[in-house]
């Protein structure tokens, strides 16, 4: 029996992002339930009880779809954590696709998730990417407004450095529990910034130092979008660096007796700023894949993790 597990548990998230049939507005059908459905049940037989939405998502689909799927499931719902996230406007016709915190919009934004959602509370609401124009106070009234209805239980962000989270924080009665980030073996920004400090290679990091530092000594779990980095150490080789990555990730799992999926995704978890994995593959034979890495500590040694990340990298560390 699957139980419902704390919004920030420190092991996987489901991403739902592929659920609910095309990228643009035509209705979802049946079959598209149906896919839904599988995949759900494979993350929960995965041991995965929390599932990552977006109201961007296949145009809003994906999350209406996920609401059939607990319409047809009696008392699933008690049993999971919903988290969703709102600020990104996709584009519509000739208007470009924007960022949009306002307070208002934010409200809105939730309203339409929940109904889509089918559910009266959101367990955890996300900032999807930072908008230049919010007020901080604006936000965080909004935030505050949907904590004291019973809408929304907890609060984080997405995409977001140190020095963007911090404002909000500071004017928020409730703690921001979540901060969702690009990390894999892959798109390791995130890891590089902290050792290419007083290198040449800092200048063109980009990632926002103390970022991770940030978050681990305040109780925000980082959740790492594109976790299984789109197959390319898994299927889908496009060089020979992510060849020779892939060759060492699938030595690692047969000594392991593991998948090369929970490879990966102790890599990630294996460092110790709280980092949860989301997985975001529909096939719910990858999505089974990943269930040791869901049920198990990570097992990889000191320079086991530190051969993968060297492989990935394919230079020397400074």
């Amino acid at each position: 029996m699957t139980t419902k597990t704390d919004a920030t548990d420190g092991r996987l998230l489901y991403g739902c992002m592929g659920l609910g049939g095309t990228w643009d507005t035509a209705p979802y059908g049946a079959g598209d339930i149906a896919a839904a459905e599988a995949a759900v049940e494979a993350a929960l037989e995965s041991g995965i009880t929390r599932f990552d939405h977006a109201d961007i998502y296949r145009h809003g689909k994906a999350e209406a779809v996920f609401g059939e799927v607990l319409a047809r499931a009696p008392g699933l719902r008690e049993r999971i954590v919903v988290q969703t996230k709102c600020g990104i406007r996709l584009a519509d016709g000739e208007r470009p696709g924007i960022y949009d915190l306002r307070g208002p919009s934010i409200v809105r934004r939730v309203e339409e998730s929940l109904a889509r959602l089918r559910t009266d509370v959101i367990d955890v609401l996300l900032l999807h990417r930072p908008d230049p124009l919010a007020d901080p106070d604006e936000v965080a009234e909004a935030l505050t407004s949907l904590h004291r209805q019973g809408l929304v239980r907890q609060f984080g962000v997405s995409n977001m450095g140190a020095a963007q989270i911090a404002p909000l924080r500071a004017r928020l009665d409730v703690p921001l529990v979540a901060n969702q980030l690009e990390m894999s073996l892959q798109k390791r920004d995130w890891l590089e910034a902290g050792v290419v400090v007083n290198t040449p290679e800092a200048a063109v990091n980009g990632f926002p130092f103390g970022t991770l530092e940030y978050c681990r000594d305040n109780g925000i779990e980082l959740q790492a979008w594109g976790a299984l980095a789109q197959g390319r150490f898994t299927g889908r080789q496009e060089t020979p660096q992510e060849q020779a990555t892939a060759r060492l990730v699938a030595s690692l799992a047969e000594r392991k007796g593991v998948t090369p999926e929970t490879v990966l995704l102790w890599w990630l978890r294996r460092h110790p700023a709280r980092i949860s994995p989301v997985i975001g593959t529909a096939n719910p034979e990858r999505i089974r894949a990943c269930r040791q890495a869901a049920e198990q500590e990570p097992d990889l040694g000191h320079e086991e993790w530190y051969a993968l990340w060297l492989a990935a990298r394919g230079v020397p560390l400074p």
